[in-house]
Parts: structure tokens; C-alpha cells; sequence
């Protein structure tokens, strides 16, 4: 068999390629956090900080040691604060700031942050960069509510938000790259008295810090990509190693070779897999053996009828006077054998293929049971055999086939003829169970081993491997037997004791119930 494989990626290859690209795109990001938005992170990080702080002190303004609070907050999160009245008068001043740009606002800068406070909600915060950092109202009608009533003809009070007054106010000058973060918040404590609370920090440059990084960062990518070019390469041959080797080994099976055992180390899924394909050639290597037995068995069948027809028509034409009704009954006999042999591998083959059906109908099963035993009259009556049929005094009715059932009751005591004891005794019974009824065929026969009991159902099999030809059937009998009960959904088993024969049973539901008189 010519596999195709042409234009096809290796596994191994496929899974190096996913983790290559896993890997790069986990460096790729690593470098974009790290380079392009740190300094976003870390301006981000110290307005947290300064919000943090305020609000805090909005909850120590009633308590008696406030101010040493104050310098505990001031100190942990590296800031300078001033509170402050309403009317720009410092109450008092914690922490320090690298640029003095707090400690130098005077008092007409604090009245002037306090207004752009209350037109921005009450709290403003300004960058030395990037001036006033707008901030959106929570409530559009608190908004308006702060926003001043101008009388008509007075003109509105100048704005203050312009980049020279607030240069001015942090004192910084315009190529420096250091940052002021500024925060003011108007407060109120429990006795509603108002407070003004300023904060402010430094935040340092992280551009030296961000090419440190780059720096850093190009060798230790140039390192993760050795490192995950070794271990993607090892990852994939170790993971593809095991299904190489199943794929390889499950090529013999195409040229015939059955003598094979996949192994079963490796990963879970992988030990299943080979597991499955293990009791695959298994069931193949039978299969083949069975196909031999089949066809050695047909053929010597089908020679023996054919030899015994063309000996005894040679014989009638050659001789006279044989011409006789004995030979002309043994003719008969070997093509209706004959006749059943082939009407038999038929039947089988269609129930295996699925294209037959039954035809279900309800039929007293106790009358047709009893049909059977009629048709084995002459072979109680010349070879001597006992084939009894016990039953209570109840008749059941079944829905099936009636004629597949007559084929499973026919082959099943065929079978038990062909095997039973020495006694020449079979016994079919009738037990009723509920809504269940169950039919055995018992003969007294050897019995069958337990290990062999799975592989009766299958065509021609023997216990005894030496083929022999049956006293009645043509040896697929059990077989047609397991497929038609298949066909029925119906419960079937074996129960057999070597040296005290066996008991073939079926289960079928009952419809009706109806006693004799």
C-alpha cells in the first residue's frame, strides 16, 4: 500500500513550529510591556498613589493625632502634603518633595488651586508636563450645581488653567525631564468644616531605566530562543517519538503482517491507542484464521455432497440396475444438504451485512416450539434420540419473526444433537418469569471449556479443531443464531460445565399468556 504523505507536515515538525510561535509571541509581548508601556504603568501607578493618600486623609481629619498620620502617609508613599483653609491660610505640611514645588506655593497659588477645584468637582490634579488632567464628572447635575452665577454685564473671572501660570507655579523648567504629579482635593470633616488637603510627587524619569531594560532584554531573548529552540525540538520528538513508531509498526499491518505488538509506554492517550490497535490485530490474526477454517470447512462440505450426487448418478448411469429409490434418496438428501449449506451462508451473510430485517408480528411461541419437535419425529424415532419439550400448562405469545425464531429453536437443537451424550438426550424448556419468558436447549455433551465459551457464536467453530461432519446442520448454526437474536434485541448466553454438557438460552417478551384447558 502506497501511503501519501506528499506536502504533509511531520508532527514532530508541526509541534515545533506551534511551540517556536508560542514562545516568540509570549517574548514578543513580554518586550512591549516592558518597553513600551512601563512608563505609562508607572505615571499610572503614582496618581494611584496620590488619590490614595488624599482619601485617606479625608477619614483622619477628626481623629486627635491626624497630623502624625499625616507624616506616615506622607513618608510611605514618598510625597509632600499641605492642608490648608478654605482661605489659603497652611494648617500644616508633612512629608518633603525633590522639587520644593509645593513648599514654594504661596498663598495666592493655594486660593487659585482651591478655584480649580471647585470648577472641577472639587478635586484637580496637574502634571508639570501636561497641565491639568481633565477628569469626568461622576454627575452631570453636581456639575452644574458648582458651576458660578454671573450676573448679565459683569464679565467671567479669567481662567487660570493657561501652561505659563502653571509652569510658573511648579518652577520647572521646559527641557527638564523630571515630573510633578500634583492632587487637591477640597475635604469636609465631621463637624463640616472645610478643608483644603495638597499633594504632590515626583515622578522620577524611567527613560535610563527603559533602555537598561532593552538592553537587558536583548540577550535574555537571545537566550529564551536557544533555550526554546532545545526545548521545543526535544518537546515535539519526545511527544512524536511513540506515534512515529505506532505509525511505522501500523504499516505492516497493510502488507499483511499481523505478528506485530504496538507498545504501549508513552502518555495515557498514547498507551490506549496502542492498546486498541494491539486487540485490533488480535481480532484480525483471528479473523484470518477463522476465514481459513471457513472456506477449509465449506469446501470440504460442499465437496462431500457434490462427490456423493456425481458418485451415485455415475453409478445409476453405468450399472443397471442401480437405478433404485434408495440411490435415488441419497441424491436427493445431498442436494437438499447441499441446497441448506448454501441457503445457510446466505442468511448469514445477509443478517452480518445488515440488509435483512424481521418481520414482527405476535404468534403463540409455545405452539411453534412444538413444531420444531415434530420435525425431529423420525430421528427420535430411527437413531434412538430423546428430544423433550418441558413446559408448564401456560402457552405464551411473543412479537418477532416467527420464521427467525423457528431457524434459532432449529439450530439450536440441531447443535444440541450433534454434541449431546452417549444418553442421546436433549431437553428444550419453556420458563416463564414475569413478562419474560426464556427458552434452554440442554444436551449432555462434554460440555465446553469457560476460555472457549466466547467463540461458539462464531462460524464453524469446534472445540474439537478436527473437522467432522455434523449428524444434522451445516455448521453455521450458532452463528445465524446470535445474529437473528441480535436482530430481536433479545438476551442470549451459553452456560456450560466440562463433562456435563451445555445449556444454550434465549429471553424474549412476553405479549400474551394463555393457559390450556
Amino acid at each position: 500500500m502506497k501511503h501519501r504523505s506528499s506536502g504533509k507536515i511531520s508532527i514532530k515538525w508541526s509541534i515545533f513550529g506551534c511551540l517556536l510561535i508560542f514562545i516568540l509571541i509570549l517574548l514578543l509581548i513580554l518586550w512591549i510591556m516592558q518597553t513600551v508601556y512601563l512608563d505609562r504603568f508607572y505615571k499610572k501607578g503614582k496618581e494611584k498613589e496620590l488619590e490614595k493618600a488624599v482619601a485617606k486623609i479625608t477619614d483622619i481629619m477628626d481623629e486627635a493625632d491626624y497630623k502624625e498620620q499625616m507624616n506616615n502617609l506622607a513618608k510611605s508613599y514618598d510625597i509632600r502634603m499641605i492642608l490648608a483653609d478654605s482661605s489659603g491660610e497652611r494648617i500644616y505640611t508633612a512629608g518633603s518633595a525633590a522639587t520644593e514645588a509645593i513648599s514654594r506655593l504661596d498663598r495666592e497659588q493655594i486660593i487659585k488651586l482651591y478655584e480649580m477645584a471647585l470648577e472641577n468637582n472639587k478635586e484637580v490634579q496637574i502634571s508639570s508636563k501636561k497641565g491639568i488632567l481633565e477628569k469626568p464628572y461622576k454627575n452631570e447635575e453636581l456639575k452644574e450645581s458648582r458651576e458660578p452665577e454671573f450676573q448679565e454685564g459683569v464679565s467671567e473671572p479669567p481662567k487660570i488653567h493657561k501652561r505659563e501660570e502653571l509652569e510658573k507655579m511648579f518652577n520647572i523648567p521646559e527641557n527638564s525631564h523630571m515630573e510633578t504629579m500634583l492632587t487637591a482635593k477640597i475635604i469636609t470633616d465631621g463637624q463640616n468644616r472645610e478643608y483644603f488637603i495638597i499633594a504632590d510627587s515626583v515622578i522620577t524619569p524611567v527613560t535610563a531605566t527603559v533602555h537598561a531594560i532593552k538592553q537587558q532584554f536583548i540577550y535574555i531573548s537571545l537566550i529564551m530562543i536557544v533555550l526554546s529552540l532545545i526545548m521545543a525540538i526535544l518537546l515535539s520528538f519526545h511527544i512524536s517519538k511513540p506515534i512515529i513508531k505506532i505509525n511505522n509498526t501500523a504499516k505492516k499491518i497493510s502488507e499483511g503482517d499481523y505478528n506485530i505488538e504496538f507498545d504501549n509506554s508513552g502518555y495515557r492517550e498514547i498507551s490506549e491507542m496502542s492498546d486498541t490497535l494491539n486487540y485490533t490485530v488480535n481480532e484480525l490474526t483471528k479473523s484470518e484464521l477463522l476465514q481459513r477454517e471457513l472456506i477449509a470447512n465449506v469446501s470440504h462440505d460442499l465437496r462431500t455432497p457434490l462427490t456423493m450426487i456425481t458418485a451415485y448418478a455415475e453409478i445409476m448411469r453405468d450399472l443397471p440396475g442401480e437405478n433404485t429409490q434408495e440411490n435415488i434418496q441419497i441424491i436427493i438428501d445431498e442436494a437438499k444438504r447441499l441446497t441448506s449449506l448454501v441457503n445457510d451462508l446466505l442468511d448469514i451473510s445477509k443478517l452480518q451485512a445488515g440488509v435483512d430485517s424481521a418481520d414482527m408480528k405476535e404468534y403463540n411461541l409455545t405452539a411453534g416450539i412444538k413444531s420444531v419437535m415434530e420435525r425431529y419425529a423420525k430421528l427420535v424415532e430411527q437413531d434412538g434420540y430423546k428430544i423433550i419439550f418441558e413446559y408448564d400448562e401456560a402457552e405464551v405469545c411473543v412479537k418477532a419473526d416467527e420464521f427467525k425464531i423457528y431457524q434459532v429453536l432449529y439450530n439450536l437443537v440441531n447443535n444440541a444433537v450433534n454434541y449431546t451424550g452417549e444418553d442421546k438426550k436433549v431437553t428444550v424448556r419453556q420458563l416463564v418469569n414475569g413478562g419474560i419468558v426464556r427458552i434452554e436447549v440442554a444436551d449432555t455433551g462434554d460440555g465446553i471449556p469457560q476460555e472457549q465459551i466466547n467463540n461458539v457464536w462464531d462460524r464453524y467453530y469446534k472445540i474439537d479443531k478436527t473437522h467432522k461432519r455434523a449428524i444434522m446442520g451445516t455448521g453455521l448454526g450458532l452463528s445465524i443464531v446470535k445474529n437473528i437474536l441480535k436482530l430481536h434485541d433479545a438476551r442470549y448466553g451459553v452456560t456450560s460445565v466440562v463433562g456435563h454438557g451445555s445449556i444454550f438460552w434465549f429471553e424474549l417478551k412476553i405479549t400474551d399468556k394463555k393457559y390450556t384447558i
